[in-house]
């Protein structure tokens, strides 16, 4: 099982307000996908698209009824 850095960015829905809630965690994980779902798992609408950069680095974009967050997920 793999080890990651996982920032999980949660973007304030107020126009003038761009300040955004951050959360860091170090957590072995065995499926990226299975763990953004695990998280959402409750939220009726959920979507999510992933982006893969080309220095290993994996990104969920995450759309929750509107509330846009994401999860960047950096092997260490």
């Amino acid at each position: 099982m793999k080890e990651y850095e996982v920032v999980h960015e949660i973007f304030n829905e107020c126009a003038n307000n761009q300040m955004r809630d951050v959360f860091i965690e170090e957590v072995p994980i065995p499926d990226l996908e299975s763990y953004v779902r695990k998280r959402h798992g409750k939220d009726r609408d959920f979507t999510f698209e992933r982006e893969d950069l080309a220095d290993g680095t994996v990104i969920y974009h995450v759309n929750t009824s509107g509330l846009l967050q994401r999860y960047t997920f950096t092997e260490i």
